[in-house]
């Protein structure tokens, strides 16, 4: 069957986890929910620009967001002549106060692979790609969209840099060009599911927003997840931001063995790491208010 006839947004995989909905502060994140997110988009296969799998995860997502009420605009653009696809999900009408965003597409090839055979083959993605998006799209569940000022930003084409002359971020490069809103901070997420959660201040990243969101973390109880160290300057969809003028950071747990290899497997993500994230964001979005 071609994968593309399928009614993307009503896959349902029974992929059973000993985790439940937790009220986290009174927010209700449920981590089977978001794991489920996470293995439906692996079993897309490979994410990179101009494979099935891309088709179906951006009506994945489209699908999604639908669902929980979200106004939907695409950004469809050209890269090499490959089609790509952004998409933002605004709360209302109104100038976002915040974007949270995060990219859908997973690399190419597995050049970190450590058996070379296995280097030409596509990462699963399940913390570099799936990951974030999974995080995001709880988020459009959790929020009620008519109460914030907030744009929730899935870029394509993050992870295709030094493949066929490709550079790095495209879609949040192109985002960077063509968006006409002034916005006053931007939070991209990437790579936060490992078991193992470890996260950095990134080099890159607004000092300001980083000692928000750390400070909050920390009164959230997550310090040992949250590190208040710098450790990485990453090259990532906050760069792009930046050097437009938008103040932006960077949530990267960068300490994963399996980044672009095969093995970047659903087995090595955590719904624990996945709600952590959401509910920190959530906070922070409420601090908007």
């Amino acid at each position: 069957m071609n994968i593309k006839r399928m009614r993307v947004s009503l896959l349902i995989f029974i992929f059973t986890f000993s985790t439940a909905c937790s009220d986290i502060g009174g927010v209700k994140i449920d981590q089977n929910n978001l794991i489920n997110l996470v293995y439906t988009q692996t079993s897309f296969g490979s994410r990179a620009p101009g494979t099935d799998g891309s088709d179906n995860i951006i009506s994945f997502i489209e699908q999604h967001l639908e669902k929980n009420n979200w106004i939907i605009e695409k950004q469809m653009f050209v890269y090499k002549d490959k089609d790509l696809t952004n998409i933002i999900a605004k709360s209302n009408t109104n100038d976002p106060d915040l974007i949270i965003g995060t990219h859908f597409d997973t690399r190419a090839i597995s050049d970190q692979d450590r058996f070379e055979y296995k280097q030409h083959h596509p990462v699963p993605g399940a913390n570099d790609g799936a990951s974030g998006t999974s995080v995001v799209l709880e988020l459009s569940r959790i929020i009620n969209p008519q109460r914030d000022n907030l744009w929730l930003v899935f870029f394509d084409g993050e992870d295709q840099g030094d493949i066929n002359g490709w550079e790095w971020s495209i879609g949040s490069q192109y985002f960077a060009k063509t968006v006409s809103t002034e916005i006053p901070e931007a939070i991209i997420i990437d790579m936060i599911g490992d078991i193992d959660l470890n996260i950095f201040l990134e080099i890159n990243s607004d000092k300001e927003i980083s000692k928000k969101i750390w400070g909050l973390a920390k009164t959230l109880g997550y310090q040992d997840s949250f590190i208040p160290k710098e450790k990485y300057a990453m090259l990532d969809d906050h760069l792009p931001l930046i050097n437009a003028g938008i103040p932006s950071i960077l949530i990267i747990d960068f300490d994963y063995p399996y980044w672009h290899t095969t093995e970047d497997t659903i087995d090595k993500i955590s719904p624990q790491s996945l709600a952590i994230i959401t509910h920190v964001l959530f906070e922070h979005i409420q601090t908007k208010k």
